[in-house]
């Protein structure tokens, strides 16, 4: 079976570049194309891989600001050529989906969600305090993406969704149904510690949607000890707004992660993401999350792992901390709960998922 794996851009590593891991591992042998490719940013064993580029990877700026070249995205996609190819594996969350491929070429798009800052523009431009000068920019592009985007999605066949929610946007934006594949977690990494510590935890990019701003005044009104693990454009704002029970770390080394995770008292997450990986490592190492009942967290935080609040603020997150006695849960009740998304029942799920959907088009 010739497969090929195709992904938006390859400047930086999240979630999106956890599952790009695992569906490489799982098929080795295939080529990966993308609109752009910063080696020297990348895992360096990613210099083994056959990864084929579009124009975009040569023009300025390209690799530290691909948002400069939204407009461009689709014509990228649609040059390559994937003639030849029995399987076609999508891991998008921009434009990546919109590749062209013919009728004997099944195309499973991996969906993260719906290109966001086209579907969602207002809250993504919200909380990215996009200046008034790049929105009024980048208004005259939209309809044109967001028409396209709609398009592009008539031409993949099977739909996986990474939440209930991103399920939801993908019937209300592509009109089309999808499975749910959780994304791949490595819980072999973590493991409960014999002695827990006084400090709650968030590890997270630094970003404004992630609303570490309601977390941190929280804890300055609780007066309890909060850490903060990463960095990010938006780390001098919250340190002005700190007071002394807080502390930054900056970037956290995939060494050190386990440890201080295993240690916490409970794991904090105050924004919304589709998914998010960060309280599935902290449940992996046996601590509680407590999180914005939204989005991913509904998927993974369930009774007895964690407490969720329903909104999104000071006083709600204050409630939450209060009312919640990490002490009463069972770490390993909560490591049980986090190996049901390892990285190994991803790869099971997905290799059926892909045999199930050959087997049906060759019967068609």
């Amino acid at each position: 079976m010739k497969v090929a794996l195709v992904h938006d851009w390859l400047n930086q590593l999240g979630g999106a570049e956890d599952v790009l891991e695992a569906l490489a591992s799982l098929y080795p042998q295939a080529p990966l194309y993308t609109s752009l490719y910063w080696r020297e940013k990348m895992p360096a064993h990613w210099r083994q891989w056959d990864i084929h580029t579009s124009f975009v990877d040569h023009l300025p700026l390209a690799h530290r600001r691909q948002q400069l070249y939204l407009p461009l995205y689709p014509l990228a996609f649609e040059q390559f050529d994937f003639n030849g190819y029995d399987l076609v594996l999508s891991n998008k969350s921009g434009f990546c989906h919109g590749v062209i491929t013919g009728p004997e070429t099944v195309h499973i798009c991996y969906c993260l969600t719906p290109t966001r800052y086209l579907w969602r523009y207002h809250q993504y431009a919200r909380q990215e305090n996009l200046s008034r000068p790049v929105r009024l920019l980048l208004q005259p592009f939209l309809t044109f993406l967001r028409q396209w985007d709609r398009l592009a999605a008539d031409r993949v066949d099977y739909f996986i969704a990474i939440s209930q929610e991103v399920r939801r946007r993908i019937a209300r934006v592509y009109r089309r149904d999808a499975a749910i594949i959780y994304p791949p977690v490595d819980t072999g990494r973590f493991e409960p510690a014999s002695q827990v510590e006084d400090y709650y935890l968030i590890v997270s990019r630094l970003v404004p949607y992630r609303r570490l701003d309601l977390l941190i005044e929280a804890f300055n009104r609780l007066g309890r000890p909060l850490v903060i693990g990463g960095s990010g454009r938006d780390r001098a704002r919250l340190e002005a707004l700190a007071g002394p029970t807080i502390t930054f770390l900056g970037y956290v080394p995939d060494e050190d992660l386990p440890g201080l995770l295993a240690r916490c008292r409970a794991f904090v997450w105050p924004g919304e993401e589709d998914f998010g990986i960060a309280p599935l490592q902290a449940m992996a190492a046996g601590r509680p999350v407590i999180a914005y009942a939204a989005g991913g967290a509904l998927d993974t935080v369930v009774p007895g792992a964690g407490r969720l609040f329903a909104e999104q603020s000071v006083a709600a997150i204050i409630e939450a901390v209060e009312s919640f006695d990490p002490q009463s849960v069972s770490p390993a009740f909560i490591r049980a709960h986090a190996e049901q998304f390892d990285v190994s029942v991803f790869k099971q799920q997905i290799t059926a998922f892909v045999d199930q959907a050959l087997e049906r088009d060759s019967n068609w």
